[in-house]
């Protein structure tokens, strides 16, 4: 399981005064930080962008890249903002992401394909709601990917995150475990006859509860999650405790393939 940083996103108020202000130095040792901490992969996400404003996500790759060879993550559902990142990259980046919904297919698709991109593909519907059963996520990978591959993007460098829930929903722990399950089927190759890639964003269960709910249970469902098969987690990897619990999961799951 490999591990992207999704520190630099405008939710922190640091990198959202530094984006306004295209200052890289918060940028770029957030950045320092969250390699030091273990990071694979860096999430970049500047948040909504209004027009005129698409070379905020440029400003992030170039800041993060003078100091990281890490390869990084541009996040936007804005293909303009996409294009951008691309344009100012020195090396590929993976695009994040892309639903049903019609305009971000008519739109970042054909983006993905001309770059050779990776591409998240959210399993939520036209609606951009996520379902909670398996059933109804692993209908969405199916059209999803068929979706992808008539743009032209191989199965390979597709990956695919089941989008897990706030845990304040009514029926939370329902959907983390059909989440699990839903990862445990696609990394088995019992979908699409191969194993496919997989993601999920760790934040989105705490995100605005954190007084609420404790931080263990982002590394208990990332314990479940990564023993499903998932290849790559998103996570708040300079809070305290996620780089040693994630590195802990690690080595369980190393010594239990070893076994």
């Amino acid at each position: 399981m490999i591990l992207a940083a999704d520190n630099l996103q405008t939710m922190n108020p640091r990198v959202a005064e530094a984006v306004k202000a295209l200052d890289p130095g918060p940028i770029q040792d957030i950045a320092r930080r969250a390699e030091r901490a273990g990071a694979d992969l860096l999430d970049l996400n500047p948040g909504y962008l209004p027009p005129g404003r698409e070379d905020r996500m440029a400003f992030m790759v170039e800041a993060v890249e003078e100091v990281s060879s890490l390869r990084l993550i541009l996040d936007s559902p804005q293909s303009g903002v996409l294009a951008r990142g691309l344009a100012a990259a020195r090396r590929t980046p993976i695009l994040n992401a892309v639903s049903l919904e019609e305009h971000k297919l008519k739109d970042i698709l054909p983006l993905a394909a001309e770059h050779g991109t990776d591409l998240v593909l959210l399993l939520m519907d036209e609606r951009s709601f996520t379902p909670p059963g398996l059933d109804e996520k692993l209908a969405l990978a199916l059209e999803l990917r068929e979706r992808a591959l008539e743009a032209g993007l191989s199965q390979e460098r597709l990956i695919f995150d089941p989008v897990l829930p706030s845990l304040s929903w009514p029926d939370a722990w329902f959907r983390v475990a059909e989440a699990v399950r839903t990862i445990r089927l696609l990394a088995s190759g019992a979908v699409f006859q191969d194993s496919v890639r997989t993601m999920a964003g760790l934040s989105n269960l705490r995100s605005g509860q954190r007084r609420i709910y404790p931080a263990r249970l982002e590394e208990t469902c990332l314990a479940l999650l990564a023993g499903a098969g998932l290849d790559c987690a998103l996570v708040d990897l300079l809070r305290p405790g996620a780089a040693d619990a994630a590195r802990e999961i690690n080595g369980m799951l190393r010594t239990a393939d070893g076994m």
